[in-house]
C-alpha cells in the first residue's frame, strides 16, 4: 500500500480555468505532509478540495523565477 500523505489548502489565491466537468485549475498555498505551505498549481474537484489532479508546487523563489520567464515570453510574443 502506498504511503498516505496529508495536505491542507491554507490559502486559495485564484482560479485559472474551469472545465465542463466541474474541475478547477487553481493557484493555492498548500501544506504537504505538515510542511511549510508552497505555491501550488493543479486541478481540483469543485470547491471541496477533496480530489486533485497532477500539479506542481513551487517555492517563493521558483514562483518569482516563473513570473520573470512569463513576463519575458509575453514581451517577446507581443512584439
Amino acid at each position: 500500500m502506498a504511503d498516505e500523505f496529508v495536505f491542507e489548502v491554507t490559502k486559495h489565491i485564484g482560479s485559472l480555468s474551469n472545465t465542463s466537468g466541474g474541475w478547477h485549475k487553481e493557484l493555492n498555498m498548500v501544506s504537504w505532509n505538515d510542511g511549510d505551505p508552497k505555491y501550488d498549481i493543479r486541478t481540483w474537484n469543485g470547491d471541496s478540495h477533496t480530489r486533485m489532479g497532477k500539479g506542481i508546487s513551487l517555492s517563493r523563489e521558483e514562483l518569482s523565477a516563473l513570473k520573470d520567464l512569463i513576463e519575458e515570453e509575453l514581451a517577446e510574443t507581443s512584439e
